[in-house]
């Protein structure tokens, strides 16, 4: 998996964005932004600006459920959980294949 600050990269990338544009979206200069993905280390609530500025979320995802989400996210979702969701459309819930992410952050304790 990339590192964090290599996804901030990936997604400003993919969004078209460039080092400089960071500046509005976030509130700091190109220079500060690509310290931050080159070699940052950055406190929490920067992160949480750049991903906002990302239109994204930092998020704790628990190691057991890591390959779920990856799944959901590569859209393999539905195929790892189809039994799951047949039986749970059998008793009347939502199915995997409308809500991918049912269930799937739930503590399973």
């Amino acid at each position: 998996m990339n590192s964090l600050l290599h996804q901030f990269k990936l997604r400003r990338l993919f969004l078209g964005l460039k080092q400089g544009d960071m500046m509005l979206r976030v509130g700091v200069s190109r220079q500060q932004y690509q310290r931050l993905e080159s070699k940052g280390n950055p406190r929490l609530n920067t992160l949480e600006l750049v991903a906002n500025g990302l239109n994204g979320e930092v998020m704790l995802i628990p190691k057991e459920k890591l390959e779920a989400v990856n799944a959901v996210l590569e859209g393999r979702g539905v195929d790892l959980f189809v039994g799951e969701a047949r039986a749970e459309t059998k008793l009347g819930q939502k199915s995997l294949a409308d809500d991918p992410w049912q269930g799937l952050l739930d503590d399973d304790l």
